[in-house]
Formats: structure tokens, C-alpha cells, sequence
């Protein structure tokens, strides 16, 4: 993985010193809050509900063993004892106190991390797909250019006051794993015809008030000219993009209101007379950081292992696991192992200092000191021998690392919701919870199949709802109820597509049992092995929402709830998640 250099620490170590004297002016009421915001949200620090959230960068999602170990020692020292894992790949931790913030981002810069461009108006954390260079359908390993991206992009001063916040994702495999089409740039690394390495550029991607999926604005542009091309598109959307309302200040908007092709227009003009300036990538640029990237030690294995074929035909839940949380390897022998973190009764894609502290035991002794956050809050190891596979299921299961549910109706997604964030109309972690219990079943959910079950709450949807194949809002709390919005037929990947809304709002106590409805749905009209979104694509929504409402539900009527614009609830909540 990268390792900084001088410069880079220079540059973080620099920030720490900087912010450790802004925290004491703050202390010291040298700064008022209104002076303090700008200052901590440029190092990742929000004001939640109950305590100061820190937002740790983690560039494309990839952690060393020891940086892993820094996470626990966070959160045993500063925080309730656990993290939250994010779907941009990065850590949160939610329950700091403003004098320790110094403290934790030296802590952060004495493993080369660092918490700038993880808020604000900039370009944020650059996102890749969690099984990049070890995926068997990979064309070209897109972590280099994940890393080219994450150095021009940080304290880029073209773009460090942006119309909002900008985010970049990138995919290197014939399969899209990094959600590129619901950004605001998307790449997929490609070989044209004659070999070529380049990019197909997607624009103008985002979920939120306004869900779209991000249009192709180039098929193919050489490797050389990445920067070039992404720098004409943010110019062109900094010097277009609306500043006068929030709501409708991403680029999705100004991509929306000229359309693509005239985007595109404006695009290649500014590029042409750039495409060949100081951006240009070079060879020997190219060839310094993807030195850093090269294969670890692999052995030469057989890709068949007698011992772990028996023991997988005698354990039953070693051998769910193995269908469902370890995926192929290019390499023999090896295999790439999904940790899940959606267990029962926990909230999605927390982790606590224990659970941190094995990760990084089993990433020094199965995967060569490595380990990766998935954009689905899951953990991943990205190359164990099939050999280890045995112990390495023991060891997991032990600290509840090994719950065989990856792409399974359980392995849900859900933001903090309105138990940390300020923004949020509804709880998100205690929904997870409830739909959890209802549909703990293994067996029922590995009938199911594979499954996307997203929730937010509220529509800045940062639990991605908007691609779930079952997706959830909170929409508003009403008379001491909470309301959500149920959508399905959305869908990432090379099929992206846009989940529609069902019909009137739900309580939160009747949301799972929309859900088993659904699902009823599903298993009636299903043909053969096939997945959900494809019954829901194949018959539409009629059949789920008439199922659904066959019998009431005391329901919002539909025009109230699922077409407003919903202010952000002041309120207060029973707590329900144990963390508390």
C-alpha cells in the first residue's frame, strides 16, 4: 500500500500543529463557534446530537494491520469503545470531546492518516472498488490511479471551495464494486481495442433529494490525460455549478440543466486547451506509485484443497460461509474473505476496539498485513491462503466477525440516523435492529438470495436507500411517530438503476413487516434462482404495492409525505441501540 513521503508528512504533521492551536484559542474563547465551524470541519470534526463525530479518511477504503490497531486505541481511549465504518470507506468515531481532537489526529498522522477533505465543499475521499488487484475480473488494478487521484485532489486550490462537496469513485474490474454510476465522477479503468489502458468517464452521479444515475460523458480517455479530463469537468462545474441554494448545488444539477450533451461540449472545450498542461500524467509518474501496489509474496498453491472441501461437507455453517463471505482470487490458492460486521443486535458496520484489534491479528498472520473497508460498512481480507480458510473461520467467529449474510437481506446499509446525525428526520441503527430480528433466519435468508436492503434517515441518503433493492427513508416525525418511505428496483453496479417509492409511508414499527410483504411477493412470482431486482424489474411495482396495502396500514397519506421536501427533525428519541 502507499507509504508517505516527506512531503506528505510534512504536510499532515503541519495540519495537526495547526489545528491543535485552533482548538485552544476555541478552548480559550479566543474563537467564537461561528469562527471554530470552518476550521474543524476542514479536519473532519461535526457537532452531532450528542458529542463531536470525527470522520477519518481512509484512501480507497485500504488499512494497514497497523493502522487498524491506531483505530482501537481511538476508540478505547477517546471514544464509547467502537468505530463506524462508512460507505465512502472511511471510520467514524462518534462520542469525542473537543479537547482530545488534537491528541487523536496526531495519533492518526503517526500512521499516515489524516482526517482533511472528509467535509466541506472539496473534492472528498476517493473510493475504489474493495477487491481491487485481487479480483479475477479485473482489467487494470485501479489502486495507482486511486492514489494519483487522492494527491492531486488534496489541498487542490482550484477546488478547495467547490459550489459542494464532490465525490469520486473508481472501478477496475469488468464488474462495477464501487457504486461509479451514483457519483459525481465515475471511472471505470478500460482497455480499448488496440490494448490501450484508459478511462470510460461517467458525470454527474448522486443520491439525495434529487437521485440520479451519472451519465457517460467519454467512452475512452488514454490514462495520460486522467487528470486533465477530471480537472476540465470540475472546472466547469465550479464556474457553473449554483451557489445560491444547497439544495441544488451539486453537479448532478448543472449536468441536469444543460444537458449531457452540452456538458460535454463546454467540457471538451476547456480540455483541449489544457489536456496537455501540468497535469499530464507521465510514465514515470505512473510507474513511482504503482510501485507501491506490486504483489505481495504470494506461494505457488494448488487452487483445490482436499482438507477444506471435507470440512466444509461436515459443517454447515462453514460452509454457508464459504458461499457467501469468501469470493475468488486471480491468484491459486488464495481466496479474498468478507468480515461481516452486521451481526444481530449490532448497529451496521460498527466495530468494536476488540473486534479492531483481531482484524489487524488475522491481517498480519492470513493477509500480508492488510485489510480493506468496504463501501457496504464489511471488512475484508483481501489475500488468505485456502489452507488458512479453516482457522481463519474459527478466529472469526469468535470475536462475531464471521456471520455468513454477505449480500443477504441482513448485510444491510444504514447511516447513524437520527440518534448522532442533526440532519436525520427519522433512526436508522434501531430499524436495522428491528428488520434484523424478524428476518434472523439464515436458512430463509440464503432462500432469499442476494439482496440490497439500504437505509437513511433522512433524504440526504447517505445510506444509499436510493440503490437498495429494497431502499427505506425516514421522512418526518409526526404526533411522536416516526414515518418511512419504502422504495424498491434500485440497484448499483453496471445495472444501475433508481429505486421507485412503493405508496404511502410507514410507521417504524410496521416497516418490517412491509418488508415481509415484499418479500412475499417475491418468493411467489420469482422464476427459478432469480434475484429480486430482476422479479421486481420483470413485473413492476403494482403487484408488491397492491400486496402491501391489501390491508391498511395506518399509512401518511401519499401526497403529504412522498413528495415534500422534509425539514430535519428537532426532537428527542428513546435511545435503543446498546451502544448507549
Amino acid at each position: 500500500m502507499y507509504r508517505y513521503d516527506e512531503y506528505d508528512q510534512q504536510i499532515v504533521d503541519e495540519r495537526v500543529k495547526q489545528y491543535r492551536d485552533q482548538v485552544r484559542r476555541r478552548l480559550a474563547n479566543e474563537l467564537t463557534e461561528n469562527e471554530f465551524l470552518p476550521l474543524r470541519l476542514q479536519n473532519g470534526l461535526y457537532m452531532q446530537v450528542h458529542a463531536y463525530m470525527l470522520r477519518i479518511a481512509v484512501p480507497y477504503g485500504l488499512v494497514s494491520s497497523k493502522q487498524m490497531r491506531i483505530f482501537s486505541h481511538i476508540a478505547r481511549k477517546y471514544d464509547r469503545g467502537y468505530g463506524h465504518l462508512t460507505t465512502r470507506q472511511n471510520i467514524q468515531f462518534n462520542w469525542l470531546k473537543l479537547e482530545d481532537t488534537p491528541d487523536i489526529l496526531a495519533d492518526l498522522a503517526s500512521v499516515e492518516m489524516h482526517a482533511i477533505q472528509t467535509s466541506g465543499n472539496c473534492i472528498r475521499n476517493i473510493t475504489s472498488d474493495e477487491y481491487a488487484g485481487v479480483a479475477q475480473d479485473e482489467v487494470v488494478d485501479p489502486r495507482p490511479y486511486a492514489e494519483i487521484l487522492r494527491q492531486w485532489s488534496t489541498f487542490h486550490p482550484e477546488f478547495a471551495f467547490l459550489p459542494r462537496k464532490f465525490k469520486i469513485a473508481i472501478s477496475g474490474g469488468r464488474e462495477d464494486r464501487a457504486a461509479i454510476l451514483a457519483h459525481d465522477i465515475g471511472l471505470s479503468v478500460i482497455k480499448n481495442a488496440q490494448g490501450e489502458i484508459g478511462f470510460r468517464v461517467f458525470v454527474g452521479g448522486g443520491l439525495g433529494r434529487t437521485p440520479i444515475i451519472g451519465n457517460e460523458i467519454c467512452e475512452f480517455v488514454p490514462w495520460q490525460h486522467a487528470l486533465t479530463y477530471v480537472e476540465s469537468i470540475l472546472r466547469i462545474y465550479n464556474q457553473y455549478g449554483r451557489r445560491d441554494n444547497k439544495y441544488k448545488a451539486r453537479i448532478k444539477i448543472l449536468v441536469k440543466a444543460l444537458g449531457i450533451d452540452e456538458f460535454r461540449r463546454q467540457v471538451e472545450e476547456d480540455w483541449a486547451a489544457s489536456k496537455d498542461g501540468p497535469a499530464t500524467l507521465t510514465q514515470e509518474e505512473l510507474d513511482r506509485v504503482a510501485s507501491f501496489f506490486t504483489d505481495p509474496n504470494y506461494e505457488s498453491l494448488p487452487d483445490t484443497n482436499s482438507t477444506l472441501n471435507e470440512f466444509k461437507a461436515d459443517n454447515r455453517s462453514f460452509s454457508n460461509w464459504m458461499q457467501r463471505n469468501v469470493k475468488p482470487h486471480r491468484v491459486p490458492g488464495y481466496a479474498i474473505v468478507v468480515l461481516s460486521l452486521k451481526k444481530q443486535d449490532v448497529a451496521p458496520g460498527d466495530a468494536t476496539a476488540e473486534q479492531m484489534d483481531k482484524v489487524a491479528d488475522l491481517a498480519d498472520r492470513y493477509s500480508f498485513g492488510e485489510c480493506r473497508i468496504t463501501h457496504k460498512q464489511n471488512l475484508v481480507l483481501a489475500d488468505v491462503k485456502q489452507s488458512d480458510l479453516i482457522s481463519l473461520w474459527q478466529e472469526a467467529n469468535t470475536y462475531d466477525l464471521a456471520t455468513p449474510n454477505i449480500g443477504l437481506l441482513t448485510d444491510m446499509i444504514s447511516c447513524p440516523g437520527a440518534e448522532f446525525c442533526t440532519l436525520a428526520n427519522a433512526r436508522s441503527i434501531p430499524l436495522a435492529q428491528l428488520i434484523s430480528e424478524r428476518f434472523d433466519n439464515l436458512d430463509f435468508q440464503h432462500d432469499i438470495g442476494e439482496i440490497a436492503l439500504n437505509i437513511s434517515g433522512c433524504m440526504n441518503a447517505c445510506g444509499q436507500n436510493h440503490i437498495g433493492n429494497i431502499g427505506i427513508t425516514g421522512v418526518e416525525k409526526k404526533n411522536h411517530d416516526e414515518w418511512y418511505q419504502v422504495s424498491i428496483g434500485g440497484s448499483e453496479g453496471n445495472d444501475s438503476s433508481i429505486g421507485k417509492i412503493i405508496g404511502p409511508s410507514f410507521k417504524f414499527h410496521q416497516v418490517p413487516e412491509a418488508i415481509d410483504r415484499l418479500l412475499q411477493v417475491y418468493l411467489r412470482e420469482r422464476i427459478e434462482a432469480e434475484r429480486f431486482i430482476d422479479t421486481v424489474r420483470r413485473i413492476g411495482l403494482k403487484p408488491f404495492k397492491e400486496h402491501v396495502y391489501a390491508t391498511d396500514f395506518e399509512v401518511e397519506p401519499e401526497e403529504t409525505l412522498s413528495k415534500k421536501e422534509v425539514a430535519p427533525a428537532q426532537y428527542t428519541i428513546p435511545f435503543y441501540s446498546p451502544r448507549f
